[in-house]
């Protein structure tokens, strides 16, 4: 169990480049007990494995909010997520180092097939990090990329 304060930037992948330079890849399905006010209580089963975050309200620059986080009993996590709002988040999630960071890169199945997402977690806001070829656009804070809005608003209704 932990408690802290999340630092993490979003971008958008301009390619499939990532998937070679991949460490490791994971299958997540979350879902969404509460996602009002900008907190949020998240259920994820990873692999095989359960968790349960809350998330407090970001901070307005959209890089930092607290964040706390339990592993639960995988068939916890099952049964959790038939409480969950409706909609399911399915992705494939791809470790990939870089300098002394890893991203994250999300590509997302289900309703938001076709939305592919880096996110990089810092120690501080203002920490450099080493930014790999295949990095897009920084969405940092733009809420329409949190898991949490496309839940409501899938990728897949986006005007493209």
């Amino acid at each position: 169990m932990s408690l802290n304060i999340e630092i993490e930037r979003k971008f958008l992948v301009l390619n499939e480049d990532f998937k070679t330079q991949a460490t490791r890849q994971i299958r997540i399905v979350q879902g969404y007990i509460s996602s009002a006010s900008g907190q949020t209580v998240r259920v994820r089963i990873k692999d095989d494995k359960g968790i349960l975050t809350i998330k407090g309200k970001s901070q307005n620059s959209g890089l930092s909010r607290f964040e706390w986080e339990k592993e639960i009993p995988l068939h916890e996590a099952e049964q959790l997520l038939q409480l969950c709002e409706q909609g399911k988040i399915e992705k494939i999630r791809y470790e990939i180092p870089a300098g002394k960071h890893i991203f994250e890169v999300d590509v997302f199945s289900g309703d938001n097939e076709g939305l592919v997402i880096a996110e990089v977690e810092l120690d501080f806001e203002e920490e450099a990090y080493q930014k790999p070829e295949w990095l897009g656009r920084e969405v940092t804070g733009d809420r329409k990329y949190y898991n949490s809005k496309l839940v409501s608003n899938p990728y897949k209704f986006w005007e493209k």
